[in-house]
């Protein structure tokens, strides 16, 4: 045991809190993945965009913190020139900047979709990182719903591309304005309700996780819960809950007879369930109009919402991937219309046995405020993101994605140190073949290259020593086949005698001789 003890100067190797590092297995199969969602957005019509990892502050929006330093959710620095910046939260505001400082240029509607890691300073967990990836479709300078149906259409399609089976899955849709126009009708329009009425948007975005009786009290004063801790409600009296609560029981799903003739129900708008129930999404619309009669912001929300409705219809997207939820609040508080989540909907199970949901895994909406900030008249725009993790792990456990590991590359040994050239020259055929190749570029000799070769999952070696030159000969050795029958030889001098899954081609067959075994080991 040595007793050296480790230099002053001596860096910890660690990562940073709420930070991970991505490898190769992984990498490959989140290629794949975004090559696919790629493609799907490129026949949408939507051009590729990518805009810088960091902006200014005042750039990013009304999210921030108002404070001197605008550190808290985001990574801020200053500059050279004292002016703070900040790492991008979302991919969304950038678009916003980038459109403004471009709009004479843009055609408009600007149709955009972009990839790539946004940063969160918030505390750290199990699945919760500070560093993730995001994939976006935006359209912008529209305030059209034929652009909102469209975002739930190309969500589906995506989730459908990516092998998900139509029933495992589905687009949640409701209405910032819906819930606005109830609001507005209990006394909690203008602007001295405005923290009021986010209280109640983060209670009823919490409908799916408690109970009535739970949702009621964050309504109301406030919960205990099972730790003791409070969280403090959203102050509405008992007429104003039961108004609220009556509207969410109002907007569930409602499914009925087939027998019974409905007058809001629309060709290709019905879902039938295994009971031989109907829903509708436009029919659970018209239930909601005693809650909205006296707001033209509801009664707003609702055409636009049945103008969604029946545009995804004709387009051949019913109520079963497409479907009026009016929990769907979203976070952010620049959503003004139709808001969305991409919902799983298939259990799974989790390391400890437990049945859970993935639950939602994109969502987005209607922000017709972000780019006007930069500008004096109105831009409307729309979009929907991806949250990639979580859609990868949701792919991962289904098997879609992720499975396979890739082949390693095949290693060409360097038996000789004078006569390297020859093989980087065998490895340049081998690439220039198209197959994965490459020389040995260590200091090692020939039993611990065949180690190297073992660690990097290579199908085969090549060995070119004194014996295969003077033949004009190179010895290829099939690394898999020779796993395979080490265990059917025990004996180490009837191994070494057999030579197991080793055979010698010349030189000029090489390449044809590499590419046969792949194809024997990928049919195998």
């Amino acid at each position: 045991m040595s007793d050296k003890k480790p230099s002053k100067s001596q860096v910890k190797a660690r990562l940073p809190k709420g930070m991970r590092d991505v490898e190769a297995q992984e990498l490959r199969a989140l290629k794949h993945m975004l090559d696919t969602i790629s493609e799907v957005y490129e026949r949408y019509g939507f051009e590729p965009l990518d805009t810088p990892a960091f902006e200014y502050t005042d750039a990013l929006g009304k999210f921030l913190p108002d404070t001197d330093r605008p550190n808290e959710g985001v990574f801020s620095f200053q500059d050279e020139d004292e002016q703070w910046v900040s790492m991008r939260y979302d991919l969304t505001a950038p678009l916003a900047r980038y459109v403004a400082q471009n709009f004479d240029a843009t055609p408009k509607p600007f149709r955009r979709y972009q990839t790539g890691y946004v940063y969160r300073n918030e505390k750290p967990g199990p699945g919760r990182f500070r560093q993730f990836m995001q994939f976006d479709a935006d359209t912008v300078g529209t305030a059209n719903p034929a652009a909102d149906a469209e975002m739930c259409m190309l969500a589906a399609d995506t989730l459908e591309a990516l092998r998900i089976p139509r029933g495992s899955y589905v687009i949640k849709v409701s209405s910032r304005k819906i819930l606005d126009g109830v609001m507005e009708g209990i006394g909690l329009g203008g602007p001295q309700n405005t923290a009021r009425r986010l209280a109640v948007l983060r209670t009823i975005d919490k409908a799916d996780k408690f109970p009535l009786s739970e949702i009621k009290k964050l309504l109301g004063t406030g919960r205990i819960d099972e730790s003791g801790d409070f969280t403090k409600g959203a102050g509405l009296d008992e007429t104003q809950i039961k108004i609220l609560c009556d509207f969410l029981f109002a907007a569930e799903i409602k499914f009925y007879d087939l027998n019974d003739a409905h007058p809001y129900i629309v060709s290709g708008d019905e879902y039938i369930n295994d009971c031989g129930w109907t829903y509708s999404n436009i029919a659970t619309l018209a239930s909601l109009s005693p809650f909205l009669q006296s707001s033209k912001v509801g009664e707003a929300a609702v055409y636009e919402l049945e103008k969604i409705f029946q545009l995804s219809a004709i387009s051949g997207y019913g109520s079963k991937r497409i479907r009026f939820d009016p929990t769907v609040v979203r976070g952010l508080e620049y959503y003004t219309g139709p808001v969305f989540e991409a919902e799983l909907t298939f259990p799974a199970t989790d390391e400890s046995g437990q049945t859970v949901r993935f639950g939602s895994v994109g969502g987005g909406g209607r922000y017709d405020g972000l780019v006007s900030r930069f500008r004096s008249q109105p831009v409307p725009a729309t979009g929907f993101s991806i949250g990639v993790s979580r859609l990868y792990a949701a792919l991962s456990h289904l098997g879609k994605i992720g499975a396979a590991k890739a082949a390693g590359p095949v290693v060409v040994l360097v038996m000789d140190k004078a006569r390297v050239g020859d093989y980087q020259r065998m490895a340049k055929q081998l690439r220039d073949a198209g197959i994965r190749a490459e020389m040995y570029v260590g200091d090692a000799g020939m039993k611990a290259q065949m180690k190297y070769a073992d660690k990097r999952g290579s199908p085969c070696v090549i060995i070119l020593g004194e014996d295969e030159r003077a033949k004009g000969e190179v010895t290829i050795k099939d690394l898999l086949e020779g796993a395979r029958l080490s265990g059917e030889i025990s004996d180490h001098s009837e191994w070494k005698e057999a030579r197991p899954a080793q055979f010698s081609v010349s030189e000029g067959d090489l390449v044809a001789a590499v590419q046969k075994l792949l194809e024997q080991q990928a049919k195998a």
